[in-house]
């Protein structure tokens, strides 16, 4: 792949981004929020610095879109006190979704996914979240807000959200693009039908590609929630000071719901699969079909083929030949042995 030759030659935790540019200006969005009061403004990266206080009275959600500056990265990584090996995955948009703890802070990657009726595509991207002590940091790879329903939360007073601390926070950002899993799959399932419906009715080629690349794009999905689950696991079972006991109940509840996301993944795969097999049987069933009536017509035909044989030959002394009216009576006798093969065929019900 090319994110290996990317980081070919690099030294250990170089920060080196590897993903595709989807922002021309990475964008900064600076929200801080208690019981009482939300504040919230886009800054630039110069002034992150300004923003960055230590207080006990504040939240401090930092959250960055566009993940390919690699020297802003360095700079906010430098300014929390952010390992150098999360900094590096910050940047590395082909990280398997995983949880890791360090002395400065803990870190969420994973991966934000969205389908695309139309091309029946899955479109993944990276998020990453990183928390300690008062303060969150999220990075997008694209300028698409995946956030907003949040950030409404934010904005009621008297949400559970702006009373609790930075990793209920973290929990909600994680339940949220979680939650969307559901979507992706509901979207994916009126596909899977609709597939159903059309292969009943009328079985093609085309239906075929269409069912592999669509069990391809659950395979992309799979990959991006299998390791999500162990992530969740290890984060269920931290005990690490930031994340509360009371958090701890929510985050299972989400260790829950990718337990029922994988298994409805697995689900859609065999669905597919039995996709696949029905194609194949409609297939077979429609040449049996054919197969079926060209056979008939070739038994049929092979005692009229025996008749127009005999009396075809080229010999004088054929007794019948002598009849005047023996075409009449051939044709007669030739329709009475096709229409007895017919009424049998149908009595055996091969018609």
């Amino acid at each position: 792949m090319k994110r290996h030759l990317k980081k070919l030659g690099k030294s250990p935790a170089e920060i080196t981004f590897t993903g595709e540019k989807k922002v021309d200006t990475p964008g900064l969005e600076y929200v801080e929020y208690n019981s009482i009061l939300v504040n919230s403004e886009k800054i630039s990266g110069e002034t992150i610095a300004d923003f960055h206080t230590a207080t006990d009275a504040f939240i401090q959600w930092y959250d960055l879109k566009g993940i390919h500056d690699v020297q802003l990265i360095e700079s906010i990584g430098n300014l929390f006190n952010i390992h150098p090996l999360v900094r590096e995955d910050i940047a590395d948009t082909h990280q398997r979704p995983k949880y890791e703890e360090y002395d400065e802070g803990v870190v969420f990657i994973l991966k934000a996914l969205s389908f695309d009726g139309r091309k029946r595509v899955i479109d993944t991207e990276q998020v990453t979240i990183y928390f300690s002590d008062g303060f969150l940091l999220s990075f997008q790879e694209d300028a698409d807000d995946l956030f907003v329903d949040v950030r409404k939360r934010l904005q009621l007073s008297g949400n559970r959200l702006r009373s609790r601390k930075v990793d209920f926070l973290a929990y909600s950002l994680l339940d949220h693009l979680i939650d969307n899993y559901y979507k992706v799959l509901d979207e994916i399932e009126d596909c899977i039908e609709d597939l159903e419906e059309d292969i009943a009715n009328n079985a093609n080629e085309n239906h075929k590609s269409q069912v592999h690349a669509l069990k391809q794009e659950m395979l992309v999905m799979r990959k991006a929630v299998v390791p999500l689950r162990e992530a969740v696991n290890r984060l269920v079972k931290t005990d690490n000071e930031v994340i509360t006991e009371e958090t701890g109940l929510f985050l299972r509840d989400l260790y829950n719901n990718v337990v029922q996301i994988t298994d409805t993944i697995d689900t859609y795969r065999d669905t597919l699969s039995g996709l696949q097999d029905l194609y194949m049987s409609e297939i077979s069933f429609r040449m049996n079909n054919v197969m079926q009536v060209l056979t008939i017509i070739t038994v049929i035909f092979i005692p009229l083929t025996f008749l127009a044989g005999i009396y075809g030959m080229n010999f004088k002394n054929i007794p019948e030949l002598q009849l005047e009216n023996g075409y009449y009576i051939l044709w007669v006798v030739m329709l009475f042995i096709a229409s007895l093969q017919v009424l049998y065929f149908k009595k055996k019900q091969w018609l």
